[in-house]
C-alpha cells in the first residue's frame, strides 16, 4: 500500500503526540473522526504504525550516563553472530544494539547511572558476552539533539 499525503500527516502527529485522542488527531489533519480512525487501524495493519509507547526520562529514573560500545567479535560465522545476538538481547541496560559494517561488527547504546555503574554492566554482562574480542566505550558528554519521529 502506498501511504497519501494524508497518511504522512498522521504519522508525523502520531509521532510527536501518541495520546491525543482520535478527535484531536482528526481535527489536527482535517479529517472526520471515522475516516482518521479508519486509516490509523489501517496504517497499524499494515506495519507503518509498529506500536505506541511512553518514552521515559532516564535522568529522572536515575540513568542519565549514556554510553555507546562498539564491539568486535572474533569471528563472523554465523553461530558466532546468532550466540552473540541472543546474549546481548538479555542484557537490561542495553537500549539499542546494531550489526554495522565498518570497524565494528556491533554498536550498543546502554545506560547507566555513572561510571561505575556502567563498569559493574561492563563486568557482570559485556565481558561475558559470547565471541568478543574487543570492545571500545565512549560517553556520551552532553545529548545535543534527540528524536524518535521518523521523517515522512
Amino acid at each position: 500500500m502506498d501511504i497519501d499525503a494524508t497518511d504522512r500527516r498522521l504519522l508525523m502527529a502520531l509521532q510527536k503526540r501518541g495520546r491525543m485522542t482520535n478527535a484531536e488527531l482528526a481535527e489536527g489533519v482535517n479529517l472526520s473522526p471515522s475516516a482518521c480512525h479508519r486509516r490509523v487501524q489501517r496504517l497499524e495493519a499494515e506495519g507503518y504504525i509498529a506500536d505506541y509507547v511512553a518514552l521515559l526520562n532516564a535522568r529522572k529514573l536515575g540513568r542519565p550516563t549514556t554510553v555507546f560500545v562498539e564491539i568486535t567479535l572474533s569471528g563472523q560465522a554465523d553461530e558466532v553472530l546468532e550466540a552473540f545476538e541472543r546474549e546481548v538481547r538479555r542484557v537490561p541496560d542495553v537500549l539499542e544494539c546494531h550489526l554495522m559494517a565498518g570497524t565494528a561488527d556491533y554498536l550498543l547504546k546502554v545506560v547507566a547511572e555513572d561510571t561505575d555503574d556502567f563498569a559493574r554492566i561492563h563486568r557482570q554482562y559485556l565481558a561475558r558476552l559470547p565471541g568478543v574480542a574487543q570492545m571500545h566505550s565512549s560517553f556520551a558528554l552532553r545529548t545535543v539533539f534527540k528524536t524518535t519521529a521518523l521523517p515522512v
